[in-house]
């Protein structure tokens, strides 16, 4: 073989390593939204592109009030067909009682949702704008909160409810570095490698904060055997044959060994309670999902780790999320976290 042929098959090879190595990497590496988002207590995650194919024959179009028909109108966007994933990241107030409440939330947004009608009513509803690194961002009040917002890429919009410009001007200086596969917050480099493989949503850190009361945990009206800082790697994931089911896995990180083994029994305790309780409810969509998932949970320890999985039928979630949409009103995440 000529030389200069064997040189050329030489380069060519070398680059598609170089590509395949690049690949590898970037299919192991956070999602770009998460990868843009502040140092924060905890981030929770939704890829909305896949659940949507996952659930569309089970999902029907939401009713539309007025009010988002005339911001749909005013924008060109609908965040029931637009919006593709959804990066949250929580950040603990120092004082829960005070005017910022418990919790603030940063998140960026990704999909068909950025342009000048979007541009013109955020300016619209604004009172002020700051420029940063090239971006405007709106401030837009809300209740005793100021939230930001910022239009970061061609499909990219980045908000904040923090009581200061710091994190959103972190998104925006993380945004100049979000080629890098692995950038991100240090809370998104100690757990993301935890995350399932082909989560389509998940939550890391003190992702119990949304649903604390003093200090506890509730859902359902429960009070679990859990803090609101305890560490969660929690996820949602499609069953093989993709279709028939959902999995749903919650993991804690408990202080050691001994409060890992009185968590999981006092969890046992509470899923077999609640599995009474819920017997008795009516037949409702909200309800059959709830005994479903109860049904199905199992609680287990590994060392200083307690875990909850429970499956899920998607043609129940479907009829859950429909019925959540014919019962509440639609409200853009925007608006959405004005309102906290």
């Amino acid at each position: 073989m000529h030389k200069r042929t064997r040189r050329t098959l030489l380069v060519v090879a070398g680059v598609f390593l170089l590509l395949a190595v690049a690949v590898f990497l970037r299919s192991k590496a956070p999602p770009e939204a998460a990868r843009l988002l502040p140092e924060s207590d905890g981030i929770i995650y939704f890829n909305l592109k896949p659940v949507r194919t996952f659930l569309h024959k089970d999902l029907k179009p939401p009713t539309r009030v007025p009010e988002y028909q005339e911001f749909v109108d005013a924008t060109g966007v609908d965040w029931e067909s637009d919006l593709d994933s959804a990066a949250v990241a929580l950040h603990r107030m120092p004082n829960p009682d005070g005017p910022n409440g418990p919790v603030a939330y940063s998140m960026v947004l990704t999909g068909k949702l950025t342009g000048k009608r979007l541009n013109t009513w955020l300016d619209t509803h604004a009172v002020s704008r700051e420029q940063y690194a090239g971006h405007a961002i709106f401030n837009i009040p809300s209740e005793s909160r100021t939230v930001r917002v910022a239009q970061i890429g061609y499909d990219m919009i980045a908000v904040s409810n923090f009581p200061t410009t710091e994190k959103i001007h972190s998104i925006i200086d993380r945004h100049r570095t979000a080629a890098l596969p692995f950038a991100g917050s240090s809370l998104l480099s100690a757990h993301f490698h935890e995350v399932p493989l082909l989560s389509v949503a998940w939550g890391v850190g003190q992702v119990g904060l949304p649903f604390s009361e003093s200090g506890a945990i509730k859902v359902l009206g429960l009070s679990l055997p859990l803090q609101d800082d305890s560490t969660i790697i929690a996820s949602v994931t499609p069953g093989l044959p993709l279709g028939n089911s959902v999995h749903l896995r919650v993991e804690e990180i408990a202080p050691d060994e001994s409060k890992a083994a009185s968590q999981a029994a006092a969890l046992s305790s509470i899923v077999l309670l609640a599995r009474d309780v819920t017997i008795q409810l009516s037949s409702n969509p909200a309800n059959d999902a709830l005994r479903e998932i109860l049904k199905s949970t199992q609680i287990s320890q590994k060392r200083n780790r307690v875990v909850a999985t429970a499956t899920l039928s998607p043609a129940l979630l479907g009829r859950v999320t429909e019925s959540q949409n014919s019962s509440t009103d639609p409200a853009t995440p925007i608006a959405d976290s004005a309102s906290r």
